[in-house]
């Protein structure tokens, strides 16, 4: 028996979010609606969901505090975050406390039912790809079982953990896949096309900017000097690739 995704719509205009659970259940999802941040909390210590859907205005908190205290507290569903704001910054910001994708209203019903199908083939296909560390791998650019090691760095995909030096470092779940793509994939260089299909599950999407904001992150973490990197390195006109001095660790 198959179960219906389930989503957390977190939103607290009341015709807005009627409609969009409304929209969401006939896509089959099953839905359960938070009109404030206190709300959605509540929901989120009883269950478990596919896909966060998350407002950035909210009456008692904004969305941004609140997906950052999801990701703080070890909770990696994918977060799609909703607001008003088209300004770089709050898209980026977005970004940095967590969100896996970010879409400014007003938007058309289609692109987002399109963005939230994407989080799910992309959580589907890390559920049906998972394999025990024994098994050997069939093919190394889809997954890579191994801990990851370059400079200082310590990455277990498999674990969700992730470390540089002594320091742990807390990735989501769409870091963790895109450091994954990097080293299934070293010294080749990848476009921001191929990043976001492969990574982010979205075909033909035009704007790639995101994938700039995640590449800054990592270098954040990860880079000795993040102005001037030498693991995730930019190809000029082109889109970035891994660079490592010896070989990833692979199984």
């Amino acid at each position: 028996m198959t179960t219906s995704p389930r989503l957390l719509l977190v939103e607290d205009e009341q015709h807005l979010a009627a409609g969009l659970k409304l929209n969401f259940e006939l896509e089959g999802y099953a839905v359960d609606l938070a009109s404030t941040a206190r709300r959605a909390a509540e929901l989120l210590l009883g269950a478990r969901y596919d896909v966060i859907v998350l407002d950035v205005m909210l009456p008692d908190t904004d969305g941004f505090e609140l997906c950052k205290k999801l990701r703080d507290g070890g909770n990696f569903s994918p977060v799609l975050m909703l607001t008003a704001r088209d300004a770089t910054d709050d898209r980026v910001r977005g970004l940095e406390v967590g969100a896996d994708d970010y879409l400014v209203k007003p938007f058309e019903l289609s692109e987002l039912l399109a963005r939230v199908r994407s989080l799910l083939r992309r959580r589907s296909w890390e559920r049906e790809q998972r394999v025990p560390q024994e098994q050997p791998l069939q093919d190394a650019s889809i997954i890579i079982v191994a801990p990851i090691r370059f400079g200082d760095a310590v990455i277990d995909v498999e674990r969700g953990e992730a470390r540089m030096g002594d320091l742990e470092v807390k990735l989501t779940r769409l870091e963790f896949d895109l450091v994954r793509y990097f080293a299934s994939n070293p010294g080749r260089v990848l476009s921001r096309q191929e990043l976001q299909e492969q990574v982010w599950k979205l075909a033909n999407y035009p704007n790639t900017r995101m994938v700039d904001n995640f590449i800054m992150r990592l270098r954040r973490h990860f880079e000795p000097d993040p102005v001037n990197p030498v693991y995730f390195v930019s190809v000029r006109g082109t889109g970035y690739k891994f660079v490592v001095p010896t070989a990833v660790t692979k199984p």
